[in-house]
């Protein structure tokens, strides 16, 4: 089954930040997911957007690499 959440250790092992930055930069997303409507999960980040929002990956390309 693919993984549907990142966590802080995982967000901070792919930017090279600490874990503490790492929840910064989760809690300052889940509040954009959330004022679009979503609902979030405290602490952990959803792949695809994360993918899409530090990497600029598109859905498409997530697809290929499976991960969509």
């Amino acid at each position: 089954m693919t993984k549907l959440y990142l966590t802080a250790d995982e967000v901070a092992d792919a930017l090279g930040i600490s874990k503490g930055h790492a929840y910064v930069i989760i809690r300052e997303c889940n509040d954009e997911l959330r004022k679009q409507g979503f609902i979030v999960i405290a602490g952990k980040i959803p792949v695809k957007y994360f993918c899409v929002k530090y990497y600029g990956l598109t859905e498409i390309f997530m697809k290929k690499m499976g991960r969509g």
